[in-house]
C-alpha cells in the first residue's frame, strides 16, 4: 500500500507541476519561468560530504563527484527535465547517496536543453563527456538516468555502439521515457493516473528538442532501435506513471533481444518516483545499490578467477 507521504506528494504534483504538462502553452510558460529561478550547482551542502570538482566540456558545465574514499567507479549520471528543465536538487540528492553507499566517482553533465538547443547539441555534450571518461577510466562506466535521462542513456548507449565505442557496463533507468511515438493506446489510460505527466505538455517538449526527427526514429523513441546493444538494466516504473505502460514493453523486447533486464514496478507510484524521500523512495534506491553493488562483487570474482588462472598457467 502507498505510504502517506506518496499520496501527499502525489496531491501536490496534481495541483501544481501537471499543469505545466497540460498543454504547449503551459508547458512554453513553465519553461519561461524556469529560465529565470534554476540553479544547475550542486547545493552547498554537498560540497561537505563529497569531493566536486568542475570542468567545461563543449561549452557547458560538468561535475566530477566522489566520495571521500572508495573504489571510484564511475558512472555517467544523465539528469531527467523533460529535455526542457533543468538539474534539481532532488536530482542532486539521489547522486550524493549512489556516491556516498556505492564509493563511486559520478559524472554529471550540465547538458544543454531545448528549446534554446536541441537534439544534436544534447548528444553533441554528452558523447563528448562519455569519450573523454573512457579515456580517463580502466574502469566500466554506467549509465544511470531518470526520465529524459533514462532515454538518453539508452541512445547514448546505441549510439557509441554505432561508432564503435566501449558500451557501458550496466544501465539503471528511472522511469525512462522509451517511445514518443503515442503508439501505444495504454498510455493514454495511464495518464488519467499519472498526477505529474501530461501527453500534450509532453509532446510539446519532444517538438522543441528532437530536431527534426521522427518520433518513432530510435534517437527520439530508443523503444525501435537495436536493444540487443544494451547492458544488464535495472528498470524502474511505477503504475501511476503514463510512461509505464511503454516501459515494461520495452523490458520484454530488451528481454527477446538478450538482454537481462530487472524491473522494479512499484504500484502506486508515480514518475521518477526514487528521488523524492518517502519510503517507497527508500526501497527504490536500496535496489539500485544492491543491483550496482553486486555488479562490484562480480567484478573482483572475475578478476580473481584471472589471477588464479594466471598463477596455474605459471
Amino acid at each position: 500500500m502507498p505510504s502517506f507521504k506518496s499520496h501527499v506528494v502525489s496531491f501536490v504534483l496534481r495541483h501544481s507541476r501537471k499543469k505545466a504538462f497540460s498543454s504547449p502553452e503551459n508547458l512554453q510558460r513553465w519553461i519561461a519561468y524556469a529560465r529565470k529561478t534554476e540553479d544547475y550547482h550542486p547545493p552547498a551542502s554537498l560540497r561537505h560530504r563529497l569531493d566536486i570538482a568542475e570542468r567545461s566540456v563543449n561549452g557547458f558545465p560538468v561535475y566530477d563527484i566522489a566520495p571521500k574514499a572508495g573504489e571510484h567507479k564511475r558512472i555517467l549520471y544523465l539528469h531527467g527535465g523533460a529535455y526542457v528543465f533543468q538539474i534539481t536538487s532532488y536530482h542532486w540528492g539521489l547522486i550524493a547517496e549512489m556516491a556516498e553507499r556505492l564509493g563511486y566517482g559520478i559524472t554529471v553533465p550540465i547538458y544543454p536543453i531545448a528549446p534554446e538547443h536541441d537534439f544534436h547539441a544534447m548528444f553533441g555534450m554528452v558523447s563528448e563527456v562519455y569519450r573523454q571518461m573512457l579515456d580517463e577510466t580502466k574502469e566500466d562506466i554506467v549509465f544511470m538516468g531518470d526520465s529524459a535521462g533514462g532515454n538518453m542513456a539508452v541512445v547514448l548507449t546505441m549510439m557509441a555502439a554505432e561508432n564503435g565505442l566501449a558500451l557501458p557496463s550496466r544501465h539503471v533507468l528511472i522511469s525512462p521515457g522509451l517511445d514518443m511515438s503515442l503508439s501505444n493506446p495504454e498510455v493514454f489510460e495511464a495518464e488519467r493516473n499519472d498526477p505529474w505527466l501530461g501527453i500534450s505538455g509532453g509532446m510539446e517538449a519532444v517538438r522543441l528538442y528532437s530536431a527534426g526527427f521522427d518520433r518513432s526514429d530510435w534517437h527520439i523513441s530508443p523503444l525501435y532501435g537495436d536493444l540487443s546493444v544494451l547492458p544488464k538494466t535495472l528498470l524502474l516504473t511505477g503504475s501511476h506513471d503514463l510512461l509505464s505502460p511503454d516501459n515494461l514493453i520495452f523490458a520484454e523486447k530488451a528481454r527477446a533481444a538478450g538482454v537481462e533486464v530487472e524491473v522494479v514496478y512499484e504500484e502506486g507510484m508515480f514518475h521518477v518516483w526514487p528521488l523524492i524521500e518517502m519510503p517507497e523512495a527508500r526501497r527504490a534506491r536500496d535496489s539500485i545499490v544492491k543491483f550496482l553493488a553486486g555488479e562490484a562483487r562480480t567484478r573482483r570474482a572475475k578478476a580473481g578467477q584471472w589471477s588464479l588462472q594466471g598463477q596455474a598457467a605459471t
